[in-house]
C-alpha cells in the first residue's frame, strides 16, 4: 500500500491523505479545505491532488471544515462512495458544509463584482449549496472503539480525540500479501484538561502513524484558568475603555467553550453586567448539536449540569441571527462583548465586525486559538499596523490580544502523552502533518528522543509505500 499526502502537509490546514491498495482501491482520509494563506488559498482548494471518481471510499475525523471543508467538491466531481463518522460529526459536519457553501456563493459575489469592473472572467464558488446537501447523503455512522469494515481487506475503528464534539482518531489493520499493516491517522488530537471533553483515549499499537503537529514545539498556559482569562480582558476593554470586545472564534468547540467560561464566571457571580453577542448563526445550530451529545462530556461539566441544566447559556447573552441584526451591533457604541466566527478571522461576520472597529483605541479584538500566519488574525497578532480588508486599508488602532490556552489542539505534551500507549520499537515511522514547518522540524526532535527512531515531515502530494 501506498499513502500520498494532498494537504495538512507542512501547513496547518487542508488535511486529505490518500491511501491506495495494492488492487487500486483508494481510501481518502479526510477532505479538508485549506484556509488563511491568503492569494494561494483558492488555487490550493482548486486542486484536491487526485481524480475523485477514482476514490473508493473516505474516512472523516472530524467536522471541523480544515478537515470536512472540501467533501462537496469531492462529490461533485464524481466520488460515489460512502462517507464514515460518527454521528455527532454528521450532524456538525452537515451544517458546517451548508454554511460555508453559502459564505462562498456570497464572497464569489462580491469578488465577481470587482473583477467585472477589472474587466476579468468571473470566478465560480468551490462549491454551491445544492453541492453541500448532496454531500450529506454520503455519510454513514460508525460508533467509537469497534472494528467495522471499510472495504475488502480493511478495517478500521475510531477512538476519541478529545478534540471537538464527535471528533476522532482513526486506526486501519490492512491485509496485503498475507500481511497486516497497522496504521494510525491522529485526525487533531485534544487537550487531556479540556474545559468540557473527555480525555483522548488509548489506542492499539500501529506500525505506522500519522500525528498531527499544530502546537508541536509550545505549552500551553494552564496555570491561569479560561474564566479568570476571560474576565481579566472583559474589565479592561468593556468596563476601563468602555469599548467593544470582540472575540474571533470557531463555530464548532471554541464559541462552546467561551460559553461555557462565562456561565462560569455568573455562577461565581463575577459576570459583568453587559451585553454578550453570539453573531453567528452557524455558532446557534453548532451549539444546540453540541448539547444532544452530553455523553461526551468529561466528569465536571457532567456534575456541574446536575444543578445548571445548560452550562452555555447565562444573563446578558443574546444570540444574533439576521444580518440587519449583526449590522445594527456597528451603530452601538456602548460596551459589548461581540463573539463571531471564523475563528481565524478570515471571513464570516467577525470579519465585518472587525473592519467596522479596528480603527477606534477604545476597541479589542481578543483572538481565542490558532490562526495561520497569513490570515487576518494571524496578521493582527503578528502586530502589523495597518491590514486589508475586504480591498480596503485599515490602520490598526484597536487593541489586539490573544489567550493561546484555549486552543483544542494538544500541546507537545499532550501529543507526547497520547503517544505514551505505544511500543516506540514497533512504530515503524511517524509522519508530521497539520503543522508549519519550523514547528514540525522541532517536535521531530523531540519524538527522536523519545525513542521514536524514524520521523518524516511529508511536503505536498508525497507519496511513500508503507510494508
Amino acid at each position: 500500500m501506498k499513502i500520498a499526502f494532498h494537504g495538512a502537509a507542512q501547513t496547518v490546514t487542508g488535511s486529505k491523505h490518500l491511501i491506495t491498495l495494492k488492487n487500486g482501491k483508494k481510501i481518502l482520509l479526510d477532505c479538508g479545505m485549506f484556509q488563511g494563506l491568503g492569494k494561494e488559498t483558492d488555487i490550493m482548494n482548486r486542486d484536491l491532488g487526485f481524480i475523485a471518481q477514482e476514490v473508493d471510499v473516505m474516512i472523516l475525523s472530524h467536522a471541523h471544515i480544515d478537515h470536512s471543508g472540501l467533501i462537496p467538491k469531492l462529490v461533485k466531481e464524481g466520488f460515489t462512495g460512502v462517507i464514515y463518522c460518527t454521528p455527532a460529526t454528521k450532524d456538525l459536519t452537515t451544517i458546517l458544509l451548508e454554511d460555508s457553501a453559502e459564505i462562498q456563493e456570497d464572497e464569489v459575489k462580491y469578488i465577481n463584482k470587482r473583477r467585472a469592473a477589472e474587466g476579468l472572467p468571473y470566478l465560480e464558488p468551490l462549491y454551491k449549496m445544492e453541492d453541500a446537501k448532496k454531500a450529506a447523503n454520503h455519510f454513514r455512522e460508525a460508533g467509537y472503539n469497534e472494528w467495522f469494515n471499510v472495504i475488502e481487506g480493511v478495517q478500521a475503528m475510531y477512538t476519541d480525540a478529545g478534540h471537538i464534539i464527535g471528533s476522532t482518531c482513526v486506526h486501519l489493520k490492512v491485509k496485503e500479501d498475507g500481511k497486516e499493516i497497522r496504521l494510525t491517522f491522529s485526525g487533531d488530537v485534544g487537550r487531556y484538561r479540556d474545559a468540557i471533553l473527555k480525555s483522548p483515549d488509548t489506542f492499539p499499537q500501529a506500525d505506522y502513524i500519522i500525528l498531527e503537529s499544530t502546537y508541536g514545539n509550545s505549552l500551553h498556559d494552564n496555570n491561569t484558568t479560561t474564566p479568570d482569562m476571560l474576565l481579566r480582558w472583559i474589565e479592561k476593554a468593556c468596563l476601563q475603555k468602555k469599548g467593544k470586545l470582540i472575540m474571533p472564534a470557531f463555530s464548532v468547540g471554541r464559541t462552546q467553550e467561551l460559553l461555557y467560561s462565562l456561565n462560569q464566571l455568573e455562577i461565581e457571580n463575577r459576570l459583568p453586567d453587559l451585553n454578550y453577542y453570539v453573531d453567528s448563526p452557524l455558532s446557534v445550530k453548532s451549539t444546540e448539536v453540541v448539547k444532544r451529545y452530553p455523553q461526551y462530556f468529561n466528569k465536571t461539566i457532567q456534575r456541574i449540569m446536575q444543578t445548571d441544566k445548560d452550562p452555555f447559556m447565562f444573563r446578558g447573552l443574546r444570540y444574533v441571527q439576521t444580518v440587519e441584526q449583526s449590522k445594527l451591533l456597528n451603530f452601538q457604541n456602548g460596551p459589548m462583548v461581540i463573539i463571531s466566527a471564523s475563528g481565524m478571522a478570515d471571513a464570516g461576520r467577525v470579519k465585518h465586525h472587525i473592519s467596522n472597529n479596528i480603527e477606534s483605541s477604545r476597541n479589542t479584538i481578543l483572538m481565542t486559538g490558532y490562526c495561520e500566519p497569513r490570515s487576518l488574525g494571524g496578521r493582527l497578532m503578528a502586530g502589523e499596523k495597518e491590514v486589508k480588508i475586504f480591498g480596503v486599508d485599515h490602520e490598526v488602532h484597536a487593541e489586539i490580544g490573544a489567550i493561546r490556552s484555549m486552543s483544542a489542539h494538544g500541546d507537545y505534551e499532550d501529543l507526547c502523552q497520547w503517544l505514551a500507549c505505544q511500543d516506540n520499537k514497533q512504530v515503524k515511522k511517524i509522519f508530521l502533518v497539520h503543522g508549519e514547518y519550523p514547528v514540525q522540524q522541532e517536535f521531530k526532535q523531540r519524538l527522536i528522543k523519545k525513542g521514536f527512531s524514524d520521523v518524516e515531515i511529508p511536503d505536498r502530494h508525497y507519496e511513500i509505500g508503507l510494508v
